[in-house]
């Protein structure tokens, strides 16, 4: 509670979390507005608006998330905690879980402006868009509380950002897709969660019903949160350098 409280109080977090989000998706929406589409086919705002729900969850809280961890770090909050006989795993999973929360609130708020303000149409639930937004957001928590735990400063945490998220927003098919990678792209594109993540979406957004693919889609990035979340706990110094 005391992470949310602190969230809940820095008003540039709050906007970074629920604000911006549902703002570039508006914008998308009317980039989009008059851009013709095929009869029969999902329009551009609708398959741009899907990749949105899927990539910005990630991005954020990731950014939150490492940031975060980093000044509880220099604050020297973390190192008290960790002198008691809380495990590492836990305290972890409590700083999961709070900045999980919030992740909800995000992927809540950005689903309600998609689908009942903008129209998002989508073949699937919009329940199933919410979970796999909430799903991606919690793997943007897990990546960054892995990442905090090799940084030394917030700039340091930020500098991660490159390094783990650009790859995956490469090479998970946004720009290019992924049957059309070169034969070891494909191998490097299967290996991130951020490619299962989107083809999960785009399963949602052509099929009426939960498929095979977008339920084994889903279930791989939930691995990959939690393996993220053990290997930070694995990792975390109980003394900052």
């Amino acid at each position: 509670m005391r992470i949310l409280r602190q969230l809940s109080g820095d008003h540039r977090s709050v906007a970074m979390i629920l604000v911006v989000p549902s703002a570039v998706i508006t914008l998308l929406y009317f980039m989009f507005q008059n851009a013709p589409h095929r009869p029969g086919t999902p329009s551009p705002f609708d398959n741009a608006c899907l990749i949105m729900l899927g990539v910005f969850p990630l991005i954020v809280m990731f950014l939150i998330t490492s940031i975060t961890m980093q000044r509880e770090r220099v604050s020297g909050t973390l190192e008290r905690i960790l002198t008691t006989p809380l495990r590492r795993l836990d305290l972890l999973a409590a700083y999961g879980t709070a900045f999980s929360i919030a992740a909800a609130a995000q992927a809540t708020l950005a689903c309600v402006v998609s689908f009942w303000l903008l129209g998002l149409d989508t073949a699937g639930s919009p329940a199933l868009v919410f979970a796999i937004a909430i799903v991606n957001a919690i793997l943007g928590v897990g990546l960054g509380l892995l990442c905090s735990a090799f940084a030394r400063t917030e700039f340091q945490a930020v500098q991660f950002m490159p390094v783990v998220i650009a790859p995956q927003l490469l090479l998970c098919g946004i720009i290019v897709p992924r049957e059309a990678l070169p034969e070891w792209f494909k191998w490097i594109s299967n290996a991130l969660p951020a490619s299962y993540a989107l083809e999960a979406l785009r399963e949602v957004g052509a099929h009426p019903d939960l498929t095979g693919t977008a339920a084994r889609d889903i279930a791989v990035v939930v691995g990959f949160a939690v393996v993220a979340l053990g290997l930070a706990a694995a990792t975390l110094r109980r003394r900052t350098p």
